[in-house]
């Protein structure tokens, strides 16, 4: 009795270790599995965006300050964010790609836009190809 085919269940004929009967079955295969793999990353992707799409929202002139609470409402989830750039002041700010915000108290938040002069080291290296 042969094995049968991971996707369609066809009995298979062949090789002892063939998994899939056709090359059709084994694409189907692998894009569902990679489908599964990858959910997490879009929906982590897509709340990235919608928290840009806010900040820009609410910060049309480069800095403003908002309450927390608004942010919440809007559906802005304070657990995702792409970066941080801390100041030598010590104050963290958090960004969404090019769009970020900082804590001042506890309901009120700084949104800024994101300046040249924050670029880490890293980014400076990779900007001027050092790095291929």
């Amino acid at each position: 009795m042969g094995s049968q085919c991971k996707e369609c269940g066809k009995t298979l004929i062949g090789r002892i270790d063939k998994k899939f009967c056709n090359d059709q079955c084994r694409f189907q295969y692998n894009n569902k599995k990679k489908r599964v793999h990858e959910a997490a990353i879009l929906n982590i992707n897509q709340q990235l965006r919608k928290n840009r799409t806010i900040i820009k929202s609410l910060n049309p002139v480069g800095k403003t300050t908002v309450r927390r609470s608004l942010l919440k409402n809007m559906g802005f989830s304070f657990d995702f964010y792409t970066h941080t750039y801390r100041t030598d002041k010590g104050i963290t700010y958090y960004f969404n790609y090019d769009y970020g915000y900082t804590l001042i108290e506890d309901e009120k938040i700084v949104l800024v836009t994101y300046q040249e002069y924050m670029n880490s080291d890293i980014y400076k290296l990779f900007e001027e190809r050092k790095f291929d």
